[in-house]
């Protein structure tokens, strides 16, 4: 049995407009949460005494972090070299330069030699030698549709074509890698993919352009025993059997995450199967105060607020008071007392929103229930003003539609094709994707 810890998406230097300088040590204070969450991910590797430590990718927000960032990451990664634990560190989107094809921002550690540690940039199966015995971790980096765009047989496809044809590449790597998988040594595989059953959360925004999602079926492969995934930040168990498991990041990037539960995984894997254990961490506290303040009468609508920022998880949270109000009821507005309310928070912002007695919505106008046309329709329908153009905006519309339901597909015409492989050297190469 194989005792390892699984955690992804650090995103180093995220967030850091939530934060302010520290300074007794020159940081930003949302960059110390974030150095504090990995922190503790490694003080649980060390902690538990596991045999391997598999990073699902997206170390930083680019592959160019700034150097005061890389070292804080260093520093941590160091701690597990020291205390003889192989690493894998997975190569994510995030950690891509040029898609991939100028190199990636944990390369470093392969060019300097740490170690134990494993740099996961392509699709490849590593030996790893534990103190518990070996494991074998099949790694998976983020894949662009641009890999097949440059290549001859991916010429005159359609989006939905392309998809296909990288899949059906996959597919065949992947069985590859697995029929080459001792049998009776524990399997992993190490993935930074979108599953397609996967609920997704602000990584949807995050993204740098359009990645290829996956079919849950061709990474859950009776060879492996866990696939430990990256990419979602939002922790998540996809199949029982095999474990196929998001750990989700450890530490909220924006309110898109509010209501996540951050943390990493311990598993434990053997030949026959694995199971886990998710580990909660402490982070930083996202809250959202959001009020409608235009049935109450003047007077009543800074007690109405400040109640309400009375009941709320102030103090420490990253917190947005949101409130909507008519143009009468301003002057019953005490900004200085809504600042000192809030004054124990990590940090907040206030968004008031004034709605325009004129502000009148026409009925049936419901955009939950109408297509974009036909609210459109209805709205220049109320608008007499607008009549001369009906026709112009109502076709201006259609071809958004249009071009939103047929995007381009993202490609990169200067990218090389690489030769496969010959007959002879098959037994001796992987197979490869690209």
């Amino acid at each position: 049995m194989v005792r390892l810890l699984h955690f992804s998406d650090v995103h180093l230097g995220s967030g850091l407009a939530y934060g302010s300088i520290n300074p007794a040590t020159g940081l930003n204070t949302r960059l110390e949460d974030f150095v504090a969450s990995l922190q503790r991910c490694i003080d649980l590797a060390l902690d538990l005494a596991v045999d391997l430590v598999l990073f699902g990718g997206d170390a930083f927000p680019d592959a160019t972090p700034p150097p005061r960032h890389q070292e804080l990451f260093a520093q941590q990664l160091r701690r597990l070299a020291d205390a003889g634990i192989p690493t894998v560190l997975l190569v994510g989107n995030h950690d891509q330069y040029g898609q991939g094809q100028e190199g990636n921002s944990l390369a470093i550690y392969r060019a300097l030699g740490v170690a134990g540690f494993v740099v996961g940039d392509r699709l490849q199966t590593h030996w790893i030698e534990t103190r518990s015995g070996p494991v074998q971790v099949t790694t998976l980096p983020w894949l662009n549709r641009s890999t097949l765009l440059a290549r001859q047989e991916g010429l005159g496809l359609d989006p939905e074509g392309l998809t296909q044809k990288l899949l059906q590449r996959l597919d065949l790597a992947l069985e590859g890698e697995a029929r080459r998988l001792r049998p009776g040594i524990p399997a992993i595989l190490l993935a930074h993919v979108m599953v397609d059953t996967a609920r997704y959360g602000a990584e949807r925004h995050l993204s740098v352009g359009k990645g290829l999602t996956v079919p849950l079926w061709l990474l859950a492969r009776p060879a492996y025993q866990y696939v430990a995934l990256g990419h979602v930040h939002c922790h998540q168990v996809l199949c029982r059997d095999p474990l196929v498991i998001y750990p989700g990041s450890i530490e909220r990037v924006d309110f898109g995450e509010e209501k996540e539960e951050k943390g990493c995984v311990v598993a434990e894997v053997t030949a026959t199967g694995a199971s886990y254990e998710f580990l909660p961490l402490p982070a930083r506290a996202f809250h959202t105060i959001r009020l409608d303040l235009t049935p109450y009468p003047p007077q009543e609508v800074q007690a109405k607020l400040l109640e309400a920022i009375a009941k709320a998880p102030v103090a420490g949270s990253i917190l947005r008071l949101i409130y909507r109000l008519r143009p009468d009821q301003l002057d019953g507005i005490d900004e200085r007392a809504l600042h000192q309310a809030l004054a124990p928070a990590f940090s907040y912002t206030i968004a008031p929103e004034v709605v325009s007695p004129g502000r009148i919505r026409l009925p049936g106008l419901d955009p939950r229930h109408l297509e974009p046309l036909t609210a459109l329709e209805q709205y220049l329908a109320d608008r007499s003003d607008l009549a001369p153009l009906r026709n112009e905006l109502l076709a201006a519309a259609r071809q958004l539609l249009a071009e939103a339901a047929d995007p381009l597909p993202e490609g990169n015409a200067n990218e090389e094709e690489v030769d496969p492989p010959s007959p002879a050297d098959w037994e001796e190469q992987q197979l490869p994707l690209f």
